[in-house]
């Protein structure tokens, strides 16, 4: 599951840096189903920065890999 995540990340990852930010694999909870990402750089800051993990980065994973139930800010 942490091999699919990870490539799903890599996708989204391009239109973060865009806008001078990135997103960080921390960890991957495979029983509880939970991603825990770091958003970095502008993201890292940006007071959108909740709204682009859960509408952007949690929907790309949940159609993706659909064992993730939740991506979480750490």
């Amino acid at each position: 599951m942490k091999e699919k995540v990870q490539e799903v990340l890599n996708r989204v990852r391009p239109m973060l840096q865009a806008d001078g930010g990135d997103v960080e694999l921390v960890d991957v909870d495979e029983t509880a189903g939970k991603v825990f990402v770091k958003l970095t750089g502008a993201c890292g800051s940006c007071p959108m920065s909740q709204l682009t993990l859960k509408m952007g980065i949690e929907a790309e994973l949940k159609k993706a890999v659909p064992e993730v139930r939740e991506v979480v800010g750490v």
